[in-house]
């Protein structure tokens, strides 16, 4: 399931944007999930500095190394 958002730019940027037509949808998609993922991992990190004796991997570590790397 997805949604619909809304993105307002200025009429300036718009037209150099369809200069360089090159699937902008896609490109804010991964950006927007990139970003996401990074003020998640900065969340764990306040948490872990927080209470650090506390556990905060479930699961195979391993898997989410090898995960993080091939990004």
């Amino acid at each position: 399931m997805s949604e619909v958002i809304t993105v307002r730019v200025p009429r300036e940027l718009r037209d150099k944007m369809k200069r360089y037509e090159n699937g902008w949808s896609e490109e804010i998609r991964n950006f927007i999930e990139m970003r996401v993922q990074q003020l998640e991992l900065r969340e764990l990190i306040e948490e872990i500095v927080e209470d650090p004796s506390r556990p905060r991997v479930k699961g195979d570590s391993t898997r989410l190394i090898r995960e993080d790397r091939e990004r």
